[in-house]
């Protein structure tokens, strides 16, 4: 009944693709609302059913009527329920819907659901025909950003992977941080085919140990990307704190930061879900059990703001510094520029996002999190690899090398040809 009720609810609810990335859509909140509503009524009247009735009662039994549950009634009695406190979909939760106990069973509601609790206006068809070209077009554009991206990284992971002059701790991170991206790239297109290739399953309620696994590596990645770029200004610190060296003393230690804390936190968060709050498939934001995952990340981020903060002072001191070689100078300017304009790029939208109610700005909310979102990662390759003056002047030296090396092989050639 509530499909029938609501459709454009149920339309949007399977087609919401991109949402899962921050947030379930509002939609399945409300469809897991009256599905919560539904087994609290069902259990009761289970109850009931165990309990004998006296002899010569006559009367309606409770019945789920698909949006409230209407207790048992006498013959020749009428109740009256409250509209469902559902701001999104009702405008009025102060209405009374009354329903009387008949021979024949229950009478229909009177007056009707959608006029006592002014239902919200339904979509037409072409609303809704808006509404999923909205989200495709979306959906293919972040599907190119982060395919775009993926491919960025991998070549810049190729680079940094095959020039042995640019082997150090500085790009042993800067790889681990790619590496971060692509896996977050990877989780989303895994969550995508595994939550809404098919049309026919409604995600809302879809439970299963696959889409469990699709979520909890997702929300992984999204922590390990967060927590590589808090190393990335740990390192940055360390090298204005210290000398400007490849020493590898501590890698590990970032490593640990990097891979280890996102693997505690979401192994506390799957074991909290399992015991607590193990249905759906663990993508319900409006859970208290969300702050596992939440809280850390913004820690990262109020983390690497205070690194913002100090790294721009001690670049200050170190540039009027007259003792600091000009060589260095240049060295602290290259990664500071680049680790300046990540940290406040990655962190702000989130922390926006968090302190406001997960049904405020949606739009703005997919925008950031699925298309701008998916660009990062290119970003982040063009920035620390592709505009790098090292990896340049790397570039040009070996190109150089290689052309010499052509000339030589076939200068050599058409010789022993002459000669021949």
């Amino acid at each position: 009944m509530w499909g029938l009720l609501c459709p454009h609810l149920t339309g949007r609810g399977r087609n919401g693709m991109g949402f899962g990335v921050q947030g379930t859509h509002p939609d399945c909140s409300v469809v897991l609302h009256f599905q919560e509503r539904e087994v609290e009524c069902l259990e009761r009247i289970h109850s009931e059913s165990q309990t004998l009735a006296l002899p010569g009662q006559e009367g309606c039994p409770t019945e789920w009527d698909g949006v409230s549950c209407w207790p048992a009634l006498p013959l020749g009695q009428s109740r009256a329920v409250a509209c469902p406190d559902i701001l999104n979909v009702f405008k009025k939760s102060k209405g009374l819907i009354q329903r009387n106990c008949t021979k024949w069973g229950w009478s229909l509601p009177s007056p009707p659901y959608h006029s006592a609790c002014q239902l919200d206006t339904l979509s037409s068809s072409n609303d809704t025909e808006a509404k999923r070209g909205h989200f495709v077009t979306m959906k293919v554009l972040y599907t190119c950003g982060y395919s775009t991206s993926m491919a960025a990284l991998l070549v810049a992971i190729g680079i940094f992977s095959c020039f042995r002059k640019l082997h150090c701790t500085r790009n042993s991170i800067h790889i681990h941080f790619f590496t971060s991206f692509i896996l977050r790239g990877t989780a989303v297109f895994i969550k995508d085919s595994v939550l809404f290739s098919d049309e026919s399953i409604d995600h809302c309620t879809m439970s299963t140990v696959t889409c469990k696994a699709a979520i909890t590596f997702f929300q992984y990645s999204v922590l390990a990307n967060f927590y590589w770029l808090l190393v990335e200004g740990l390192y940055l610190q360390t090298l204005l704190l210290l000398t400007f060296t490849c020493d590898r003393s501590y890698t590990w230690g970032y490593i640990l930061i990097g891979w280890g804390v996102p693997m505690v936190t979401v192994g506390v968060w799957v074991l909290t879900r399992l015991q607590y709050d193990n249905h759906g498939c663990w993508d319900d934001y409006s859970s208290l059990y969300w702050w596992v995952i939440k809280a850390p990340i913004l820690l990262a981020i109020f983390v690497n703001f205070l690194i913002f903060l100090n790294v721009t002072r001690m670049l200050a001191q170190k540039i009027r510094c007259p003792d600091l070689s000009k060589t260095h100078k240049q060295q602290y300017m290259r990664l500071t520029k680049s680790t300046l304009l990540l940290i406040p790029l990655f962190g702000v939208h989130y922390v926006v996002f968090a302190l406001f109610p997960k049904h405020v700005g949606v739009d703005a909310r997919l925008y950031f999190e699925l298309v701008l979102g998916s660009y990062q990662g290119f970003l982040v390759a063009l920035l620390y690899c592709f505009l790098n003056g090292e990896v340049q002047a790397e570039i040009r030296r070996n190109w150089g090398k290689w052309q010499r090396s052509m000339e030589s092989n076939v200068f050599n050639l058409v010789t022993q040809d002459f000669t021949a």
